[in-house]
């Protein structure tokens, strides 16, 4: 029967694991209570590939207790409720590890179902998730669980993986495996840090490689071809998708162009128009505000021939708005300004608008005070001292000037007609 690569060769020991010396390395926190064997209600958490349903397997083999696997993207009530009538049998007379991978899809009914057994230590969870599990596990669990982040493979460990791939298929099927100079670096750095990814990428090259012969060369172009666009870790419903937005939103506020480029790119090459157009045209605003002002209606034609366009020929006027937005003058005064008036209403600070400023078109003898609003066209400069806020925040500043050149020559116009 067919076994995949990949799983003929999921390590049996903690040092055959890849990376992830942060916590598995000697003496780290994972592998001291993995060797105690006293094991804890666990959440692992990263990307896929990583390392995380291995270093599950390799717990159960280092425990007395029964191993029970669940995927939580099929798994249901009736799964869980056949776990828990095992528990105190002949089956299962020291409890039960329960493996969950993708715990983020079960609900809050699933998960509170679990909580008795693991409180009384008769299930110990073993959780998987690519995702940020403070998202999407529910406080119960968390609070009994400890969480341990699986980090993103480099692709020197991965390479690694690659050989040992390499090596074994040499081994079994009796043959002698060339590469081209670079094939096995390209499959580790083409595989976005996923060992699996990557070993399942060497078992097609090479099945498109064997012949007859008891030699097989594998070459940079095929290599090429097998791992093209597999870099790529892009869910737009999950982390991975703010995470690049994120990325690209603090390249352009960090005037980084190589970098908002990249992010930029990464967007792109994964179809996400739109997300790309909504972080550029909020960045003109958030960073480079009034430091550049036409930087908005410059981006906003941008993102409109892009939209227009579509992809791949939409990539022309985003690059070039991210290019303007990280080299331009950057300005957060419009954004702190209304982030701070904003506090003010809604920690209740408003008080009633003033006379002169409410919306009554001439003064009259039904109220108790005449509006005598002063219309500042009719003075010099186009300005006359009045006051416009409320009384209980007349004295409230919100947007502070900022150093570059634009609001500083507004600062010193304003100043020169206010007399300050």
């Amino acid at each position: 029967m067919y076994r995949p690569l990949a799983d003929a060769l999921r390590p049996a020991a903690l040092d055959e694991v890849a990376g992830q010396q942060a916590i598995l390395g000697e003496g780290a926190m994972l592998r001291r209570i993995i060797d105690s064997k006293q094991i804890p209600n666990m959440i692992f958490y990263g990307p896929s590939g990583t390392g995380k349903t291995t270093v599950a397997s390799i717990i159960a083999e280092k425990t007395n207790r029964a191993l029970r696997r669940l995927n939580a993207t099929t798994a249901g009530i009736a799964d869980i409720k056949a776990i828990i009538d095992e528990l105190d049998t002949l089956i299962a007379p020291e409890g039960v590890l329960l493996y969950l991978d993708e715990i983020q899809y079960f609900n809050k009914k699933q998960q509170q179902s679990l909580l008795e057994f693991i409180e009384n230590g008769k299930i110990t969870l073993i959780a998987s998730t690519t995702e940020n599990p403070y998202f999407y596990v529910f406080n119960a669990i968390l609070s009994r669980s400890t969480i341990f982040e699986f980090k993103q493979l480099e692709a020197a460990d991965v390479e690694k993986a690659v050989l040992r791939a390499l090596r074994f298929l040499e081994t079994r099927d009796r043959v002698t495996i060339t590469c081209e100079e670079g094939v096995t670096a390209r499959i580790a750095a083409s595989c976005g840090g996923d060992a699996r990814k990557a070993i399942n990428a060497v078992e097609l090259l090479y099945s498109a490689s064997k012949t007859a012969l008891s030699t097989v060369t594998l070459t940079l172009a095929d290599a090429g071809q097998v791992s093209q666009k597999s870099a790529m870790r892009y869910d737009r419903a999950g982390d991975a998708h703010f995470d690049i937005l994120s990325a690209l939103m603090k390249s352009l506020r960090g005037s980084d162009p190589d970098a908002a480029l990249h992010y930029l790119a990464r967007l792109l090459e994964a179809g996400d128009l739109p997300g790309a157009c909504r972080r550029i045209l909020c960045s003109a605003s958030e960073d480079i505000g009034l430091a550049y002002p036409m930087a908005v209606p410059i981006v906003k034609s941008c993102v409109d021939s892009a939209l227009q366009l579509g992809l791949p020929e939409g990539r022309l006027p985003l690059a070039e708005a991210v290019i303007l937005l990280a080299t331009a003058p950057k300005s957060n005064s419009a954004c702190a300004a209304i982030d701070a008036a904003s506090a003010d209403v809604r920690a209740g600070r408003t008080g009633e608008i003033p006379r002169e400023m409410q919306n009554v078109h001439a003064d009259s003898t039904e109220h108790k005070r005449a509006q005598n609003y002063k219309y500042p066209h009719n003075y010099p400069g186009h300005w006359v001292r009045q006051q416009y806020l409320p009384d209980t925040i007349k004295n409230a500043v919100y947007y502070q000037y900022g150093d570059n050149k634009a609001e500083q020559s507004a600062r010193a116009y304003w100043h020169q007609i206010k007399g300050e």
